[in-house]
């Protein structure tokens, strides 16, 4: 039984649903991902990377990328959707996608004698030793209970933070969008940005629409002139 996870014939799968907005009503695409689980590991990731969306700030004159969702705790997340759950069951571990936020739910619930409380303080009890042992020994994880630890704290500069939630045969670990922003944010956004006038920004387009192009010298000759005290 351990060996089938590991070959062809292993007869559990990944699902990924991909949504319109922020609940079931609308599927953007879906996918089910078969295989040795190394192979789900690794179709599954490729495929939620594709979707992780990079979002760019401008800050001055320098270009911010950020992505919908921090890599290491997709990774972590999805590791952990895999490695711990409870294979005796014959669903698949489902993965949904929304605007606002990603959910990672996976069978089995919390091994017993273990709380949220207690793997939150990184207590580490894996339901499938072999498993575990085995994507330790390729350098997958860390057998130390370090992985909720690891998708709590690439949330630690943001206001929105990732819930772990556990209940009868099931285990849940949700990430926030970090890029997300409802409709009405949206409206607010712009309509304060209509009431707002950088000179800075202006001078620098009417640049451009004289010369059709312009140099990062002049840019930053601009930007120079204009701060006050300069």
């Amino acid at each position: 039984m351990q060996l089938m996870k590991f070959s062809d014939q292993c007869v559990h799968s990944i699902k990924i649903a991909y949504f319109e907005g922020s609940d079931k009503s609308v599927f953007k695409d879906r996918r089910e991902y078969y295989g040795s689980l190394l192979k789900q590991l690794s179709d599954s990731y490729e495929y939620i990377d594709l979707l992780n969306k990079t979002k760019a700030t401008f800050v001055g004159l320098d270009r911010i990328d950020k992505r919908d969702y921090p890599p290491g705790a997709i990774r972590e997340a999805l590791l952990n959707s895999i490695v711990h759950r409870e294979y005796s069951f014959s669903g698949s571990t489902l993965i949904n996608i929304y605007d606002d936020r990603m959910e990672f739910i996976s069978l089995g619930g919390l091994v017993p004698g273990l709380s949220i409380e207690s793997i939150m303080l990184g207590v580490s009890q894996p339901r499938n030793e072999k498993l575990a042992n085995l994507f330790y020994r390729l350098k997958l994880i860390e057998a130390y209970g370090t992985g909720i630890a690891k998708i709590v704290s690439s949330y630690k500069e943001s206001n929105i933070q990732p819930t772990i939630r556990a209940a009868d045969g099931a285990f849940q670990v949700m990430l926030p969008n970090l890029n997300y922003t409802s409709n009405k944010d949206n409206i607010e956004k712009g309509a304060g940005a209509s009431n707002s006038y950088n000179p800075q920004f202006q001078a620098i387009l009417d640049v451009m629409r004289n010369q059709g192009s312009i140099t990062r010298r002049q840019a930053l000759n601009i930007v120079s002139d204009k701060l006050p005290g300069v």
